[in-house]
């Protein structure tokens, strides 16, 4: 019996080849999701904030410390964020901020996720499950 099948529609075979870039671009951000790239132990790290971004997949910050060095502070998702209080209000370039935090298993990397922050005398914890782990 000889069996004749359509070809693929155009527009199917390109939404595959869209979802598949898609997918590899978002390869490096899925990385660092969750706490496998991060040191195990916390760190806290007092500085500046230079630049604030509530953009997704996650807020972060840039801070400078007292090194001269900035670092990369990632804050919870968007819903972890807003559940700690802290919004794109809370603070301001020139701030001064405490991060207790995991930072890169990259040491040569000046990147961190946070656990809490702490503008002045506000505490704004992403991971209150995380405060008495190390």
């Amino acid at each position: 019996m000889l069996r004749f099948t359509r070809p693929r529609p155009t527009h199917t075979r390109l939404a595959a080849a869209l979802a598949a870039g898609l997918m590899l671009a978002a390869a490096p951000a899925i990385a660092h999701h969750g706490w496998s790239w991060a040191e195990s132990e916390k760190m806290t790290l007092e500085g500046t904030i230079t630049a604030i971004s509530m953009a997704p997949p996650h807020p972060t910050l840039r801070v400078r410390a007292a090194d001269g060095r900035d670092w990369q502070v990632d804050l919870g998702n968007p819903r972890q964020t807003a559940a700690s209080g802290f919004t794109g209000e809370s603070a301001k370039t020139g701030d001064a901020i405490t991060v207790l935090g995991n930072r890169s298993r990259e040491t040569n990397e000046a990147h961190m996720k946070a656990v809490r922050i702490t503008i002045g005398d506000k505490n704004y914890v992403m991971y209150p499950e995380r405060l008495g782990s190390n």
